[in-house]
Parts: C-alpha cells; sequence; structure tokens
C-alpha cells in the first residue's frame, strides 16, 4: 500500500502535513510521538523579524471551531534558521517554511533567504495585509496574486506554494493568477474571516475584533473550493479547513487535494496527525485501494 506523495517533486512519506500556525515547530508534539510519522510540517508563519504578535485576547472557541487573532507571533526568520531548521532535521518529515510579510520587498527577501536555508518547500501566505494598498490582503486581488507570485518566485530557489485566501469571491481567479505567476503548488484555505461579541460586556471578544475562523465548520467550504481549485488549475493542491478524521482527509483528496493539512485538530487532540493517517490507510485497506494518488479527484459528480 503506497502512502507516498510527490507536491511539485518533493516526495513526502504520507500526504499528512501539519499546517502552519498550529503545530508551532514541532517541538511540543515531538513530546507525543515521533514526527517522522507525519509527511511534512508547515512551520509557524515567520516574518523578517521576530514579533510579539497581538494582545489578548486573542483566540476563542465559537461553535465548531476557534477564532484567532495571534498576529503572527514568530521568533523571525533567522532564529528559525540558526535554532529550528536542526531540530526539525533529526525527522524524516519534510519541512514547509511559511512566510508572512506586509510589503513585496518582505516575502522577496524571506524567500531568498529561505531558499539557501535547509527546507524542503516555501509556503507563502498572501492573507497578510499589503501595507502599500492600503492594508487590503494580498490574496483577494487577482492582479496582486500575480505580481506578488511572480515577483517572489524569481527569489525562491525551492518550490512556491501559494497559500490561498478563502475571502474573496471566486476562490479559481486567485487560483489561476498564482498558476500564471509561477506557483509550484496550491494550499488552501486559509482562515475566514469572523467576529465574537461577549453580549454580558458588549464588547468583542477577540482584543483584535475581527479574527480568522478553522475548525470543522468550514469544512463545506473548504471542500468545495478544493474541488473548484482542482477543476480550474493543473497546480498540485494541499487540501485543508476542519480536517479531524481520516474520512475527512479522503473527502479533500477526493475533491482534487493531492495531500492535506491539519490545523485546528491537534490543539484537541496532539495526536490527530498519526491518527488521520492511519485512517487513510484504513480506508484505502476498506475499498481495496493500493496507492493513494488514486483518490485524487476522483469524487463522482453525475
Amino acid at each position: 500500500m503506497n502512502l507516498k506523495v510527490n507536491i511539485a517533486g518533493i516526495e513526502l512519506e504520507n500526504p499528512v502535513i501539519a499546517a502552519s500556525g498550529t503545530f508551532g515547530f514541532g517541538r511540543e508534539y515531538a513530546e507525543f510521538y515521533d514526527l517522522s510519522e507525519i509527511g511534512a510540517i508547515s512551520v509557524k508563519g515567520l516574518t523578517k523579524a521576530p514579533r510579539a504578535g497581538n494582545p489578548p485576547t486573542r483566540i476563542t472557541e465559537t461553535y465548531g471551531g476557534i477564532l484567532n487573532s495571534v498576529g503572527l507571533q514568530n521568533p523571525g526568520v533567522d532564529a528559525f534558521i540558526k535554532e529550528e531548521i536542526p531540530f526539525l532535521r533529526q525527522y524524516r518529515c519534510k519541512i514547509i517554511a511559511n512566510m508572512a510579510g506586509s510589503t513585496f520587498e518582505d516575502y522577496c527577501e524571506m524567500a531568498e533567504k529561505l531558499s539557501d536555508a535547509d527546507v524542503d518547500l516555501l509556503e507563502m501566505n498572501i492573507s497578510c495585509p499589503n501595507v502599500k494598498a492600503g492594508g487590503a490582503a494580498f490574496g483577494t486581488n487577482p492582479d496582486t496574486v500575480y505580481e506578488i507570485t511572480k515577483t517572489v518566485r524569481k527569489y525562491a530557489k525551492r518550490p512556491l506554494i501559494v497559500k490561498l485566501s478563502p475571502n474573496v469571491s471566486d476562490i479559481t481567479e486567485t487560483a489561476k493568477a498564482a498558476e500564471a505567476g509561477g506557483a509550484d503548488a496550491l494550499s488552501l484555505i486559509n482562515t475566514l474571516t469572523g467576529m465574537a461579541i461577549d453580549v454580558k460586556t458588549r464588547r468583542p471578544i477577540l482584543a483584535n475584533v475581527i479574527g480568522g475562523m478553522s475548525g470543522p465548520c468550514v469544512k463545506p467550504v473548504a471542500v468545495r473550493m478544493v474541488y473548484q481549485v482542482h477543476k480550474a488549475t493543473k497546480l498540485p493542491i494541499i487540501g485543508m479547513g476542519g480536517i479531524t478524521t481520516g474520512d475527512d482527509a479522503v473527502e479533500f483528496m477526493l475533491a482534487g487535494s493531492h495531500a492535506i493539512m491539519v490545523g485546528t485538530a491537534n490543539f484537541t487532540d496532539p495526536y490527530a496527525c498519526p491518527k488521520i493517517r492511519d485512517g487513510i490507510q484504513a480506508y484505502m485497506k476498506q475499498y481495496n485501494i493500493e496507492d493513494v494518488n488514486d483518490l485524487v479527484g476522483k469524487v463522482i459528480v453525475d
């Protein structure tokens, strides 16, 4: 039975990837299991300089998921290269460096620096606010998606994954723009924007007022968007959004994902990633599927 998948020329032992922002740099989860059991880790979103993140409250539960506005707390790209890559290289899982920035220059500098480091893939988070465009997210305008992908591609010597925002009217337009700009793969979806209010105080629960919604509540939206993007582009897709079981992962693969990312589920069960891998394997055994790649895009639509 083959669980290996290939994303832009990089072979993963299995299609399960720990999603950025939910797994840190793997240190806490390595206390529970051997990180070699999963295909890859997309590390905490990196910025050029260290960031303290947003003030509390910055995470809250909601129906079927969570809202977060952590604000990209991270030690900065230099500290990641020096301190975290050597730790992660103890394991067979691939390293995906997730990049976040406020300008084109931020992304280009990080892509160049990380390409010279010992990582396997780069993931560009384009849901960040573009400070030179009045704060609108890079990923909400197809023209901007094309331009930033084309620009960063020149500095990226590793395969470049573009992480798409779901907060658009038509995600296929931004997906096609990333493809035209030179992306090697796509990951989707990033969090949906949401808000929660404390009715007793009549104040927003999150200090930043609006946050990103993730968890099982977003899964139907994510599956639909993966399905649409799979039909609209030829790029390999890493699907995510509310995956908590092996069957959830299979659902994403049937919709068109070549691999999947597990995010919020890691907070409620530190063993979520290996359990989901085992769930995929159990599904394959039940339906006599020898190669996990045979699931990709095989949803039956009459």
